[in-house]
């Protein structure tokens, strides 16, 4: 039966580390990499509309990946709610989450009785043509602490077990992911500092079978450095009183974001979640 209202919910996910995998066909590009979800991350309602339109916390936007994917699986008008406590741009996946959301939804509002893994694979295409992410979809998905050794196209990944349940975030302003992919030069920097990171968390994996989130942030620390993303004096000098304080933490990727293992000025508690993009 058609419901008049659906719900669905995709957690934010924190990018420790990428390495963009390109490829002409949105759909088949995507990227290598390492991050985790989060208990927060986007809440979608949709119901059939005179129009289609997006509100995101109550302000009327324009969210291309979004209305993408409801393109994509209808061309029904459709109003689309997103609500969130998590900022656009700051390195929390609030887009890929919206749109799996919103894939997940539509599917159900309109009984299309496409699988979640089709679903999926709508909302990672739609946000590598946007150029508002590359792997978060992926990560949502499945949720948890994720490993993909293989391009996030292929929606297959290493589901890491982690002790710790929470991790403390303070975000100082957005950073455009759409500059950074644009960017050749920087993409070549990334790509070899990806390599030796994601090489290192792959040795520590076959070598202990475990990682501690401690060992994530000092690997993924390395690579912000490398990489030469972690270049914003705010998110550099909060790393560094972090780790005087005997705390482990990084640059959140992509955003002029700080994630750490330990309380800091600032900074907000959230806890990890295994937990992947679910109807409400």
């Amino acid at each position: 039966m058609k419901e008049n209202t659906v719900k669905a919910f995709a957690p934010a996910n924190i990018s420790c580390i990428f390495k963009v995998y390109k490829h002409k066909n949105p759909r088949l590009a995507g990227s290598l990499g390492l991050g985790f979800t989060l208990s927060e991350g986007a809440v979608v309602t949709v119901k059939k509309a005179n129009s289609t339109n997006i509100v995101f916390n109550n302000k009327k936007v324009d969210m291309p990946t979004v209305f993408d994917v409801a393109r994509a699986l209808t061309t029904q008008n459709i109003l689309i709610t997103i609500n969130t406590k998590l900022p656009l741009g700051c390195g929390f996946g609030i887009s890929g989450a919206a749109a799996l959301a919103t894939a997940y939804a539509v599917n159900k509002l309109l009984d299309l009785r496409k699988t979640k893994k089709e679903l999926a694979i709508i909302a990672h295409t739609k946000e590598v043509k946007n150029k508002t992410g590359l792997g978060d979809v992926a990560n949502q998905f499945f949720g948890g602490v994720i490993f993909k050794k293989k391009p996030s196209s292929n929606f297959s990944v290493i589901k890491i077990p982690l002790k710790e349940k929470t991790v403390y975030c303070r975000v100082f302003s957005p950073l455009s992911t759409k500059n950074v992919l644009n960017n050749n030069n920087l993409l070549v920097r990334v790509d070899n500092a990806a390599k030796e990171s994601l090489g290192e968390i792959a040795n520590e994996l076959s070598e202990k079978n475990v990682l501690t989130l401690s060992k994530i942030l000092s690997i993924s620390k390395q690579f912000a450095v490398s990489s030469g993303l972690l270049k914003e004096k705010d998110v550099i000098q909060s790393i560094e009183e972090i780790e005087k304080k005997g705390g482990k933490s990084t640059m959140i990727m992509l955003g002029n974001a700080v994630v750490s293992n330990t309380p800091f000025a600032g900074a907000t508690k959230f806890f990890l979640s295994q937990k992947g993009a679910m109807l409400l």
